[in-house]
């Protein structure tokens, strides 16, 4: 990741490159349970605009927040197919107005609710038709307020207007330009383009806001750039496109047209390890990120760190530019 540190040369500000910098163990929380800020096999992560966190815990059928470095502020939610309740609450997103929207998988609807928790309304049921869903799982927000959910059951990704009516859908089951198998999460650029992990073809693959192809990367491995299984990805403040490369352990960085920038992680329990990173968030001005380790039931959270800057003379900034 590239970094500019400003210098005046002959009279002209410009900007120099930096090294690149890291990313850094900085903290985390939770641990395996049903208590509060305890987790079971959490699976999605979002950061609201006052910086509070939310987590999708997953298998205990729940949201829970918490402040910016973890500590508890509320939940909701349980077993069951009723307003409010869940079975498997696998993703989340925020709307332009603060709602939370959470898909709720095995009852194949999409929830929202206030940032508190109170129950709003849904969208969606089972089935193969416009607005209905067999295992909605990624969840993320355009610009524009409309919203694309992954449809994993169904191969496809499906979008709506702010108010829920259907706008459109594409997909099927394959390993082509456009295919899935099957897709998990996703993510909205600025831009508007859409970018989704296709997990079992070991890829991403990015879109127009109405699905029609742009390209892809990826494949089957452990080199920079391969994944095994990818399933979260989200965008940084940097341009980048963060994914969560679940079995290989690790978090890899992007540009917006798939080339390799960088990553960290390494298998096990201890910190900045992981034992399947499943989805993270970056905060807004990209200083932290949050990645949810699944199988760990817990939330680890990481600074960019930039590397020392020793003074240079005049010449040698200006040989930077040569």
């Amino acid at each position: 990741m590239k970094r500019y540190v400003l210098c005046t040369v002959g009279g002209f500000v410009v900007a120099a490159p930096l090294a690149s910098g890291v990313w850094v163990y900085e903290g985390q929380w939770g641990s395996g349970g049903t208590g509060n800020g305890q987790f079971n096999l959490p699976e999605d992560i979002a950061i609201a605009a006052n910086g509070n966190v939310y987590v999708a815990d997953a298998y205990n059928n729940r949201v829970q927040y918490f402040t910016a470095t973890g500590s508890f502020l509320g939940k909701w939610g349980s077993l069951g197919t009723g307003p409010g309740q869940f079975d498997l609450a696998r993703g989340l997103a925020f709307a332009s107005r603060g709602d939370v929207y959470v898909t709720d998988f095995d009852n194949h609807r999409v929830q929202y609710f206030t940032s508190t928790g109170s129950y709003l309304g849904f969208h969606g049921s089972e089935g193969t038709g416009n607005g209905q869903f067999r295992g909605p799982k990624g969840i993320a927000f355009a610009a524009s307020g409309n919203w694309y959910v992954t449809d994993v059951g169904n191969y496809r990704v499906q979008y709506f207007t702010p108010g829920g009516s259907f706008l459109g859908k594409w997909g099927s089951a394959g390993r082509g330009d456009g295919q899935f198998r099957p897709p998990m999460y996703v993510m909205v650029a600025p831009n508007g383009n859409v970018y989704v992990t296709d997990r079992d073809n070991h890829r991403v693959q990015y879109f127009t806001s109405s699905g029609s192809f742009l390209g892809k990367w990826g494949s089957q491995g452990t080199g920079d750039g391969q994944f095994q299984f990818p399933e979260g990805i989200t965008y940084g403040s940097d341009g980048y496109i963060y994914v969560a490369d679940r079995n290989n352990n690790r978090i890899q960085y992007f540009t917006s047209s798939g080339s390799f920038l960088g990553k960290w992680g390494t298998p096990g329990r201890g910190n900045g390890e992981f034992d399947w990173p499943f989805n993270l968030a970056l905060t807004a001005n990209g200083g932290r990120t949050y990645v949810v380790d699944h199988r760990n039931h817990r939330i680890e959270y990481f600074r960019w760190t930039e590397p020392a800057v020793a003074p240079s003379s005049v010449g040698r900034i200006k040989a930077l530019f040569r």
